[in-house]
């Protein structure tokens, strides 16, 4: 068999096809397809995100307005809003509500609240060293739903207990008329088988005790007038 020599070698390697070069545009073109793709998942899930906060904002401001809770015949609310914040002539007081201990409380507190119940309504009774207490001025002397009525609601066992700035209320059944309120300013253990803690002071700790130093005279009314101008509910503060 006959050899092939170099320079025919060398001539059939020129003749053989290189490898295919890729062109500039078709680099430009594969960027432009990339990249369009990457900005749509971008946009994509930026719209998703956008979404899903207008929900969440949704949800939320349904415990900011007062055609929220709805308490017609068989009506409950949709959720029980986790916070009160009491908007005071001396200040804001903010309470985190005992939802899962007292959710009928709550719930007819709220209700009285978004009646407008308590908007101008004063605190008539406050005893330094022991508590600030509002509501309707004219059941002031009622002391007998503080010692002999407390026990007939249900929801009693489970209450907290009279720890200092607790939210509370002398109101002892869903019969009975009114619904009072009142901050502990101090540990007050003997009350705690007779009324009703239904929350806890989280923010305006000092609001309450400027309330509890104003003058009052011997029957513990204040001097000076200290109101509610409104009272608001939110999920979170």
């Amino acid at each position: 068999m006959a050899r092939i020599k170099p320079q025919a070698l060398l001539l059939q390697s020129k003749k053989k096809k290189g490898p295919a070069r890729i062109g500039i545009p078709t680099v430009f073109a594969a960027f432009s397809v990339v990249a369009l793709l990457f900005l749509s998942a971008v946009i994509l899930h930026r719209h998703r995100a956008k979404r899903e906060q207008v929900q969440t904002n949704s949800q939320f401001e349904l415990f900011q307005g007062k055609e929220t809770f709805d308490f017609g015949q068989g009506q409950k609310l949709l959720k029980t809003p986790r916070y009160a914040v009491l908007n005071t002539t001396k200040g804001v007081i903010s309470v985190q509500l005992s939802v899962q201990g007292a959710l009928k409380t709550v719930e007819q507190f709220v209700k009285y609240s978004q009646n407008g119940y308590y908007n101008g309504l004063i605190f008539h009774r406050v005893i330094k060293h022991y508590m600030i207490q509002g509501g309707d001025p004219e059941r002031a002397g009622a002391r007998e739903d503080w010692t002999q009525v407390g026990h007939l609601n249900d929801e009693l066992e489970a209450s907290l207990k009279h720890e200092p700035f607790m939210f509370a209320t002398s109101k002892a059944h869903s019969d009975s008329s009114g619904f009072e309120l009142y901050i502990t300013t101090t540990a007050i253990p003997h009350l705690d088988d007779k009324l009703l803690v239904f929350g806890r002071v989280v923010r305006g700790e000092n609001v309450v005790q400027d309330i509890e130093e104003v003058d009052t005279d011997e029957h513990f009314r204040p001097k000076s007038a200290v109101a509610i101008n409104d009272i608001t509910f939110h999920d979170e503060l």
